[in-house]
């Protein structure tokens, strides 16, 4: 049966082509995630690895959640540059310092240069490292963006110390700058140690000892000698690790010991697999049925149950086995293009393609398992009659059906109990509980597809009758083995309904979070702190903001006076009724006397404090609880200004300015304003905050997600419209007699070509329309359940996105339907009714 199986698949190779690209797909979606998991951690360990790149040995500091870390003092560094089989030591001594004036200014990391030059882990571009306590270097980007050459003098103070003396260093080298995460995008500074020492406090100790070993020492052995000597010193809380090691260990801190992006994306591969499975399992059903004759022609000459089933199984193995070893080699390029290209960008230059033997044995091994188990099915299926029987075609898995009523019934249970679930989540607010509610359902929804898909496809073909004789025939034909068009529609409604689901549960979201931040925030913008140069917001400062496109209303609020809150000074904010158009609640209305305070405030009175006394003012809630305490400027008058701080813990916020902005800006156009107004007013980004702000950045971040989440399940449904290709091309071959037929009766090739454009349609339309509808209410269920106890959520429909969904599947239907219909229509009548 061996040779039966491989005579099969050579001369029906054709038929094999789609469900092997289907295969290929998946597996390759699969290794892909594998590989990338692989070759992440590997460009991590690279990057992290740098800092230790010239050492064997690395001393740090025990990680502790319950105690303070060790201290590495000079007499723990001694140790290590004395023990036997050391040839040097690095005692890495780092602070923070800043540099440059005004909006130039840069805060920087400055760490020393090493005893042992060998063991310094970046090169020197120009110039010398420094040798004297006046000298500095600089890392090449920060050079390069701030214009520094060798001779160029930087005035450093210690970081976070305004008025801190600064010490003038003259930069001698120019170094490569280096990629370790923990200093990546931050200006990276080298002196000599006792010029960091100055800024890092003998405290602050060392960050960790680099050690090399001398030629032909045994590094293990080092390793637990100087673990020895440690101990024998008294010092604890140490870790004597190797490079290796130490790398192993901050890339796990990195990541936590697990990598979420991984686990996202291998969902996305099983939902991938899963749709293939369906389109292997559907390709084979109908290629068994197509063979049945053939097949019990084989039992008549003595081959047994066994034999059929194995054949069937070998056919399945053969293709998984080709189609996943083409999977792997197409996900290994990928990556590998990925990665070539990431490493011309100088911020990712240690991006490393890492294909691990996991990568490459759980893609083979899966691919190949899924076929093989999605062909079980049909190859039971090819033997479960007698041989006599099976010379007339066999019925399908039908409702009518014993194995058709159990799976019926067994889909009804699971989407009852779903429903139930989902239901019971999503008035409750809970995700844990609609969560599994939803995959219940919905698998339940798969099983009973045979029993209502089948009808729809008829009640929607109906609407073909009016295009004439192909019409009528595409909606018969769609519907004349219900059972593999339930199966073929199954695998694409698996994808829409996740995309629709992702659409409507982001655009849900998108609308209720836009409602919470209008009610947390009072205002669209707010803009805090002070300018550049030290200075506090005055009046001049609202004409500017008025003069940045999108602005429409801008008011300058005034600290007025102090309140304790929670016996802490708050400031006080006065605002003139006359801007109050500015709030997001135009219908505010602070009266004199009476204080507007942030929802939650308990205190039924307020006193605020004055430079010219104290006044009790009646508390106003707002809806918001990040509303400032504001009064008006009539009340802020008569207390004559904040008082004057003596504490010297306390700090009090200048000025504020409120702004209103145009209606109907987009995310984009959001994020613009922001940088705009931070230009034109003098101040950076994170100064700039409100509704409209914060809404901005969430938009961005949820347009961000759903075009990845959608691109990632867009594999499946490009997996289910392979199916859909294979499916009518089998079909195809089944009816070559009735094509022929049809066509000599009549039919004419482009009407011909136009039934199986409408056979395609029909599926796909109607699997893309339900599913659809059916991810709409996942979507906004899932949206309930996961922020109804934060705000009220109304279900938002994206028409647009979904109908731009429905109208890709309906193309992509009748663009899967191309090479079949080409295949029937330039067959000829005569060699078609001469076919077997």
């Amino acid at each position: 049966m061996l040779q039966v199986a491989l005579a099969q698949v050579r001369l029906n190779a054709r038929r094999f082509i789609a469900v092997s690209l289907a295969v290929l797909i998946a597996v390759g979606f699969l290794t892909s995630t594998l590989i990338i998991n692989s070759s992440s951690k590997a460009s991590l360990t690279q990057s992290v690895g740098q800092g230790y790149r010239n050492a064997d040995l690395v001393v740090t500091a025990q990680t502790s959640y319950t105690e303070p870390p060790t201290v590495i003092s000079q007499q723990m560094a001694d140790v290590v540059r004395n023990t036997d089989g050391i040839a040097g030591t690095y005692a890495v001594i780092s602070s923070y310092v800043t540099f440059g004036e005004g909006k130039n200014t840069s805060f920087a990391e400055l760490s020393n240069t090493a005893e042992d030059p060998a063991l310094f882990p970046v090169d020197v571009v120009q110039g010398s490292l420094p040798t004297s306590d006046g000298e500095v270097a600089v890392d090449q980007d920060t050079a390069d963006r701030l214009g520094l050459s060798l001779g160029s003098v930087l005035s450093l103070t210690p970081g976070g110390e305004q008025d801190a003396a600064a010490t003038e260093l003259t930069a001698s080298a120019i170094v490569s700058t280096s990629r370790d995460p923990m200093k990546m995008g931050t200006p990276q500074l080298y002196a000599s140690a006792k010029t960091v020492g100055q800024f890092a406090g003998a405290e602050q100790g060392f960050r960790s000892v680099q050690a090399s070993l001398e030629p032909g020492a045994n590094l293990e052995a080092v390793q637990a000698a100087l673990g020895q000597a440690m101990n024998d010193a008294g010092f604890a809380g140490l870790a004597v690790r190797t490079v290796a090691e130490q790398t192993e260990e901050t890339v796990s801190m990195f990541t936590g010991g697990e990598d979420q992006l991984t686990i996202i994306l291998l969902a996305f591969a099983a939902v991938a697999l899963l749709v293939c499975a369906l389109v292997v399992s559907n390709t084979f059903s109908v290629l068994v049925a197509q063979r049945t004759r053939e097949l019990a022609l084989l039992r008549c000459i003595g081959a047994a149950r066994s034999q059929i089933r194995r054949s069937v199984i070998v056919e399945a193995l053969l293709v998984g086995v080709v189609a996943s070893v083409a999977g792997v080699l197409v996900a290994v390029a990928l990556v590998g293009a990925i990665v070539a290209y990431l490493q011309t960008i100088p911020e990712s230059g240690f991006a490393t393609l890492s294909v691990s033997p996991l990568s490459v044995f759980v893609g083979l091994g899966v691919g190949v398992l899924m076929t093989v188990l999605a062909a079980l099915v049909p190859a039971r299926a090819a033997t479960a009659v007698a041989p006599l029987a099976a010379l007339r075609p066999a019925d399908d898995v039908r409702a009518g059906s014993r194995r058709g009523k159990v799976r019926l019934v067994s889909g009804l249970v699971l989407l009852a109990a779903g429903a139930a679930l989902l239901a019971a989540g999503a008035l409750r607010s809970d995700l844990l509980l609609a969560l599994p509610g939803g995959m219940l359902s919905f698998v339940g929804v798969l099983m009973c597809a045979t029993l209502f898909v089948p009808s729809l496809v008829r009640a929607v073909g109906s609407l073909a009758a009016p295009l004439g004789v192909p019409g009528k025939l595409a909606a018969v034909n769609a519907v004349r083995n219900p059972q593999r068009t339930s199966a073929t529609s199954s695998a694409l409604l698996i994808g829409v309904t996740l995309v629709a689901m992702m659409m409507t549960g982001a655009a849900t979201a998108r609308d209720s979070l836009s409602g919470l931040l209008s009610q947390e925030f009072p205002v669209d913008v707010a803009i805090s702190g002070s300018l550049a140069d030290g200075s506090s917001f005055s009046e001049g400062d609202t004409a500017t903001a008025l003069a940045v496109p999108g602005v429409t209303e801008a008011a300058l609020l005034p600290v007025a006076g102090t309140a304790d809150i929670d016996g802490w000074p708050t400031e006080v904010y006065a605002l003139d009724p006359a801007d109050t158009s500015v709030l997001q609640d135009t219908t505010v209305d602070i009266a004199p006397g009476s204080i507007l305070m942030p929802q939650g405030t308990m205190e039924k009175t307020v006193t605020v404090n004055g430079a010219k006394g104290n006044l009790e003012l009646d508390v106003v809630l707002s809806e918001s609880s990040s509303m400032n305490p504001l009064i008006t400027s009539a009340t802020a008058d008569s207390l004559g200004g904040a008082p004057e701080i003596t504490n010297p813990d306390v700090y009090l916020s200048g000025p504020q300015l409120w702004l209103a902005v145009e209606e109907g800006l987009s995310t984009n156009e959001l994020m613009d304003l922001r940088a705009d107004l931070a230009e034109a007013m003098g101040v950076e980004d994170y100064m700039i905050s409100g509704a409209a702000i914060e809404r901005a950045a969430f938009e961005q971040v949820i347009n961000v997600l759903l075009m990845v989440v959608t691109g990632l399940l867009g594999v499946a449904v490009v997996i289910a419209l392979v199916g859909v290709a294979n499916t009518l091309s089998l079909s195809v071959l089944e009816r070559t007699r009735e094509s022929s037929l049809l066509r000599a009766l009549g039919l004419t090739r482009g009407q011909l070509r136009g039934m199986l454009a409408l056979e395609a349609v029909l599926i796909a339309g109607v699997a893309a329309l339900f599913g659809t509808v059916l991810g709409a209410l996942y979507g906004w269920l899932g949206a309930q359940s996961a922020l109804g106890a934060f705000s009220p959520v109304a279900a938002s429909i994206p028409w647009g996105q979904l109908g731009l969904v429905l109208a890709v599947a309906l193309l992509a239907g009748l663009a899967a339907s191309v090479l079949p219909a080409r295949r029937a229509a330039r067959l000829s009548p005569v060699a078609g009714l001469a076919a077997d």
